[in-house]
């Protein structure tokens, strides 16, 4: 597996959002499609907004605590139809539990954690050359200005 951490919450040429995961030395890039609601979430946190109240995955992750659940890490497990998949890893009294989740609320999740995230090797054929990658962002940002 390979550790990655979140580089930015952006915008795509279409409007979408995406969460650039980047490996450690920040020489490749996996952009995950998320939702808005997911994007603000993950984005809010790292900015350090707070709320009066606690958003959904504040809400899930004092559950887990007051149910003695700790998350160990999240790892991106594979990609079907377009589609990323995700697992939680979960140490609840000393026995890890694995939940499927959607990689938008594992991030949401882990960045709150600060547990870390992880991706399957194989997964690195769907990743692209940072340098690559941030410099066509760049152009595409100027073009539309």
């Amino acid at each position: 597996m390979i550790e990655m951490k979140v580089h930015a919450v952006t915008v795509d040429q279409s409007g979408g959002f995406l969460v650039l995961l980047t490996d450690k030395e920040t020489k490749k890039v996996l952009p995950i499609s998320v939702g808005p609601f997911e994007a603000q979430a993950i984005a809010s946190f790292l900015q350090g907004k707070t709320f009066p109240r606690p958003l959904a995955h504040d809400l899930l992750k004092l559950l887990c605590e007051n149910l003695g659940g700790v998350l160990e890490k999240i790892v991106i497990t594979d990609i079907r139809d377009s589609t990323y998949y995700a697992e939680l890893y979960l140490e609840q009294n000393d026995k890890i539990v694995v939940v499927d989740s959607r990689p938008s609320d594992a991030i949401a999740l882990a960045v709150r954690y600060g547990a870390p995230i992880y991706m399957q090797l194989r997964l690195v054929e769907f990743t692209y050359d940072c340098k690559e990658f941030m410099q066509e962002d760049m152009d595409d940002e100027e073009e539309t200005h």
